[in-house]
């Protein structure tokens, strides 16, 4: 039985309709049962979150594999670990992320950083056998232009020409899938998608997907307001918009790391655009 916590989120519920496809066992983890619409033979359990551990073990009854997306467990993701070891858990697999990759530099290290190394450092203190998925930017970043594109044809925006490679989701759980099943102990995964693509890139290939033109139009990155990232929280919208600098002068990661580990190449952005040309289109 493998576990998946985050299991409505973009990844966990690829991971679970991957898990369910192939006959897997799979526990559901989720904060509302009632509207989680997952698939049938998946198990589906509310999330127990607590600074306690012995109250959160029953959750992992019968489970000898776990996934964990952290942004569910907080404060508190030692204690679920601890959690999971005590029922019988034996490997997880974590939803981490690139920025780990990068040389630590107190003066600017990002809060993503320090986050995300504090929690493979929870992970590694667990006990548990780990396999650790250090995905870049993920593709569903792009469905911040949702609002924009359903107001109209034009979407604003900074650095036009600003560079990334981003990810699938489905990739991401593909490899997530192997990892629970094959067991990749001690491995860090680093994941990309297959192409170094621009923003306008990204823009022309959502308006191929939707049969509707598309223009994005840039703009000073001083000019930029929050409701222009609407996935992000407004307080870090500044932070994030200077990161975005960056990709003018730097080519993105590439890794091949999804074709070797599951045996098929990583989805372009284009594939990623058209699976979710619905999320774009206006609805009257």
């Amino acid at each position: 039985m493998i576990v998946v916590s985050g299991a409505t989120g973009n990844v966990g519920s690829a991971l679970i309709d991957q898990l369910t496809a192939t006959d897997t066992p799979v526990r559901a983890l989720v904060r509302d049962p009632g509207r989680a619409h997952l698939p049938a033979t998946a198990e589906v359990t509310s999330l127990t979150v607590s600074a306690d551990p012995a109250d959160m073990t029953a959750q992992f009854d019968g489970a000898d594999a776990l996934f964990l997306h952290a942004s569910v467990t907080g404060d508190h993701t030692a204690a679920f670990l601890a959690a999971a070891r005590t029922a019988g858990v034996q490997h997880v697999t974590v939803l981490s992320s690139i920025a780990v990759e990068d040389a630590p530099d107190p003066e600017h290290e990002s809060f993503i950083h320090t986050w995300h190394r504090a929690l493979e450092q929870d992970v590694r203190d667990s006990g548990l056998d780990w396999t650790f998925l250090r995905p870049g930017v993920f593709a569903t970043n792009t469905l911040q232009w949702v609002r924009q594109i359903h107001a109209g044809d034009t979407v604003r925006g900074p650095y036009a020409r600003g560079l990334n490679s981003p990810i699938h989701e489905a990739d991401i759980a593909a490899v997530a899938r192997h990892s629970l099943l094959e067991r990749h102990t001690g491995a860090a995964h680093v994941l990309t998608g297959p192409e170094a693509i621009t923003t306008e890139e990204q823009i022309a290939a959502i308006a191929h997907a939707i049969g509707r033109p598309l223009t994005y139009t840039e703009i000073p990155p001083q000019d930029v307001v929050p409701d222009m990232f609407p996935l992000i929280p407004a307080d870090l919208v500044p932070g994030f918009v200077a990161s975005l600098a960056a990709t003018l002068d730097t080519a993105p990661p590439l890794t091949t790391t999804v074709q070797t580990i599951t045996g098929r190449p990583a989805r372009t952005y284009a594939q990623w655009a058209q699976d979710h040309a619905d999320d774009f289109r206006t609805t009257n």
